[in-house]
């Protein structure tokens, strides 16, 4: 089991390096802006010097994988070569042997189709291999060293400083002209945001405060109907003085319906609903 876990982890990671090859070869490259981080730095290069990012990608990431496999994880370290191994050799055979043609912007199209799509698909790939303990290079394993030896910094604060500058570099690349720099910061916020929703959406988990006198009936219904156990504590109403129960229970969002359900049979009882961002620790449902 644990090989068929690693198998189908770098398999992942593999696939999500094929799907960014094609966001750069059909999106990002021969439409005249940069992406986020150091993969935008190459895409300055490749169109200044004609010099692929494919190669780029290679010698600044193939380094920071070496320095990452000693000082920060080697699982993660190994996770992001293979990333980036699979994301040029894609992309240079995409490159050289013409298979995908480019999307370019014809007259009158607009330029902002392009960002929009690369940022979107972006933002996918980034929340899968985080997933999978792994990065996409560049700023990412910059951030993940910067963390492991000084965990007191702010590294969304450095990654948004290098973002901000290879925008602002990407107005004299592309001609003394603002229009890339405001798809390059189009794109950062789209891929951000996919990626964020991602990450915490299969986290994000609905806490409900019951007020009941009857928590014994109503927590056997959560049991039996939603499979998630609670947590019981004495309470006392602040205006009657009477004593009552207080039961906390964390269940999955799709479950709230049936929960408002449930407790609308017990006339007596009242509850609020906060999200959680993550829960840690047991959190499995009850056979």
């Amino acid at each position: 089991m644990k090989i068929l876990k690693i198998v189908r982890s770098y398999g992942i990671i593999i696939a999500m390096a094929l799907l960014m090859a094609v966001n750069y070869h059909v999106l990002i490259l021969q439409n005249s802006f940069a992406p986020a981080g150091l993969n935008g730095i190459a895409a300055m290069i490749q169109y200044a010097l004609h010099f692929s990012v494919g190669y780029m990608s290679l010698l600044i990431n193939v380094p920071l994988c070496l320095i990452a496999f000693f000082v920060v994880d080697r699982d993660f370290a190994l996770k992001t070569l293979a990333f980036t191994l699979a994301f040029s050799g894609f992309l240079l055979l995409f490159q050289y042997s013409g298979i995908l043609e480019p999307f370019v912007y014809a007259t009158g199209n607009s330029k902002v189709l392009a960002p929009l799509a690369a940022g979107v698909v972006n933002g996918f790939i980034y929340g899968w291999v985080l997933r999978e303990n792994g990065s996409t290079g560049g700023t990412d394993v910059v951030a993940a060293m910067v963390r492991e030896k000084k965990p007191e910094f702010d590294i969304v604060w450095i990654i948004f400083a290098m973002n901000c500058a290879v925008a602002g570099a990407s107005y004299f690349v592309y001609g003394n002209n603002l229009e890339p720099v405001l798809l390059c910061i189009l794109y950062s916020f789209l891929t951000s945001r996919v990626s964020e929703s991602m990450m915490r959406g299969r986290k994000r988990q609905v806490r409900v405060d019951i007020v009941t006198r009857d928590y014994e009936a109503l927590c056997r219904e959560i049991i039996e109907k939603l499979g998630h156990s609670a947590t019981v504590l004495p309470a006392r109403g602040g205006y009657s003085g009477e004593d009552t129960d207080l039961v906390i229970c964390v269940i999955n969002p799709h479950q709230l319906a049936k929960l408002k359900g449930i407790i609308s049979h017990y006339p007596a009882s009242f509850c609020t609903v906060t999200t959680v961002g993550e829960t840690v620790g047991n959190f499995k449902r009850i056979s």
